[in-house]
C-alpha cells in the first residue's frame, strides 16, 4: 500500500490535536495583567505539549520519508500511536487547570510514556516491513534517545507524587533531547 493516505490522515489528526489544545487557552474575563498571568499554568502546559506534538510531527515525517510502501500492521501501529497522542490535549488541560498537581502531572506523564512507546512500536513495524538492512533500521540503530525518553517518563510519573515540578522539569528535559534535531534519518538517506 502507498503511504500517502497514512501521512495525510496523520497530519490531519495532529492538526486537530493542536487545535483542541489551543482552544483550551481561555482568555481572561478581565483586561488586566493579573488576570492574564493567572492563566500561566494552562499556557505553560500548552507550550510543553505543543513542543511535544511538533516533535512527533517532525519525526513522523522523517520516519515515513524512508518508506515507500506500508502494510496493515504499520497502519494499525500508526493508529495506536495517534490514539495516545490524541489524549495529550486532555491531560494538558487537566494538568494546567489544576496547577500541575501530582495526579494530573503523573497522568500527563503516562500519556507521554504511552505515546512514546507507541511511536517505538510504529518504528519497529516499519523496520519489520523494510527489513533489518533498511534505511530506517540503519538510521535508528539501538535508538538510545527513544529508550532513554521512556525511562525519563517513568521517572517523571513517579516523581509527580514527590514534587510535580521535578516531573515537569524531566518532561521538558526529554522534550529538549528531541528538540535538538535528530539527524539520524537525514544522514542515512543522504549517504
Amino acid at each position: 500500500m502507498e503511504k500517502g493516505r497514512l501521512e495525510a490522515f496523520t497530519d490531519g489528526v495532529i492538526a486537530v490535536i493542536i487545535t483542541i489544545m489551543v482552544l483550551e487557552l481561555k482568555p481572561p474575563h478581565e483586561a488586566s495583567w493579573d488576570a492574564l498571568l493567572a492563566n500561566w499554568p494552562v499556557f505553560l502546559g500548552y507550550v510543553l505539549s505543543f513542543i511535544y506534538v511538533g516533535i512527533y510531527w517532525n519525526n513522523h515525517h522523517h520516519l515515513l520519508f524512508t518508506v515507500q510502501k506500508i502494510n496493515g500492521r504499520v497502519m494499525w501501529a500508526n493508529l495506536h500511536w495517534l490514539f495516545w497522542a490524541s489524549l495529550v490535549p486532555f491531560t494538558t488541560a487537566w494538568m494546567g487547570e489544576n496547577h500541575f498537581e501530582a495526579l494530573p502531572t503523573a497522568i500527563y506523564g503516562v500519556v507521554l510514556m504511552m505515546t512514546g512507546g507507541a511511536y517505538l512500536i510504529l518504528q519497529q513495524c516499519i523496520i519489520a516491513k523494510g527489513g533489518d538492512d533498511s534505511e530506517l533500521a540503519r538510521a535508528i540503530g539501538k535508538d538510545f534517545k527513544g529508550k532513554i525518553s521512556l525511562v525519563g517518563y517513568v521517572l517523571g510519573i513517579l516523581l509527580a507524587f514527590v514534587n510535580p515540578w521535578f516531573s515537569d522539569a524531566l518532561y521538558a528535559l526529554v522534550a529538549m533531547l528531541w528538540l535538538i534535531p535528530d539527524r539520524r534519518i537525514e544522514k542515512v538517506v543522504s549517504e
